[in-house]
């Protein structure tokens, strides 16, 4: 029996397995010499900051002292994670803590600086997006000392101004540094304070590319402004939103040990939803020289935060595979 062969479809490109030719890299370098250089300084940064550092892992597995340097300290094997996991209950509370903190900066802070790029869309004074541009961008610059230090004075029970307000209306007065569970509202709305003009200008400049004829056929079609924002803007805005998302997912599992400090001054009545692994890794480690213990604890924070990305990652490929990070 004759075998049949298929008819070629005509413009139809069929794809053929390339093979690198020697000396294509040479032809590269010399075609793009100069982008190669111009990469250079960053891939040498990123080398000697970033990878050769990753050497100093071997100090997890060792029982660290001065004396010896990391390479002639006895190994330990797995000891220094056992010193985390030894007591469970504290353990599960700091990742608890830092799981929710950071779940909750990423989604109030992803809500307000979406919602203030897309007023800035709106406005149509140039001076006063300049302005206020500057103004949202002012509190990323202000550490968290000074923010602590702001607060304070704010809520402090004695001298505090809110006290003396309540005070002054009738109103008990509030022990806020002796309330833990408020002390999670106040970090979210410090940190809503410090970074949403940051995370807004992001998203204003993703607004200043999207096309506008899109708007001008929308009003064409009779859609109010609501609408527009809605039916245009918003979609626009998912890809990148999940992209900004999918970067900060990395960090789940890695508090700001800076801000925690300089806000709660590390007071240990606050410390039931304050004792993030950061602070836990501080306070029972770095204080007493226990470096293993916390690089240990650091390991193990990368490794669940780089798992945490790529199941993100398989997540947003569902909803849409141009969202995906790789």
């Amino acid at each position: 029996m004759m075998q049949e062969t298929l008819p070629e479809v005509p413009g139809r490109n069929v794809p053929k397995s390339r093979t690198p030719k020697p000396g294509s890299f040479r032809k590269a370098l010399r075609k793009d010499g100069s982008l190669y250089l111009l990469a250079l300084p960053g891939i040498i940064v990123l080398i000697l900051f970033a990878y050769l550092p990753m050497s100093g892992l071997i100090l997890v597995f060792k029982n660290y002292n001065f004396n010896d340097g990391i390479f002639g300290s006895p190994w330990a094997g797995f000891s220094n994670f056992e010193f985390f996991f030894s007591s469970m209950e504290e353990a599960f509370r700091a990742t608890r803590n830092t799981v929710m903190l950071n779940a909750l900066y990423m989604l109030t802070g992803t809500f307000f600086s979406v919602a203030i790029a897309i007023i800035l869309n709106e406005l149509r004074s140039k001076w006063f997006i300049k302005v206020t541009q500057s103004v949202m961008f002012f509190p990323y610059f202000i550490s968290w000392i000074i923010i602590g230090a702001i607060l304070f004075s704010l809520l402090d029970y004695d001298k505090g101004i809110l006290n003396q307000l309540f005070t002054a209306i009738g109103i008990p007065e509030v022990e806020w540094y002796s309330s833990p569970w408020l002390f999670v509202i106040i970090l979210v709305l410090a940190n809503i304070w410090k970074s949403a003009g940051y995370g807004a200008i992001i998203y204003y400049a993703v607004l200043q590319g999207i096309d506008t004829s899109y708007y001008e056929a929308g009003r064409i079609d009779g859609a109010s402004r609501w609408q527009l924002i809605t039916r245009i803007t918003l979609p626009m805005l998912i890809p990148s939103i999940i992209l900004m998302t999918l970067l900060s997912i990395g960090g789940m599992l890695k508090g700001d040990l800076s801000m925690i400090m300089g806000v709660t001054f590390l007071n240990p009545l606050l410390l039931p939803t304050t004792d993030i692994i950061d602070v836990y890794v501080y306070r029972t480690a770095i204080r007493s020289g226990e470096f293993g213990f916390a690089s240990a604890i650091t390991l193990y924070q990368s490794v669940f935060g780089f798992l945490l990305v790529l199941a993100a990652n398989k997540l947003a490929g569902w909803y849409d595979k141009d969202s995906k990070l790789f």
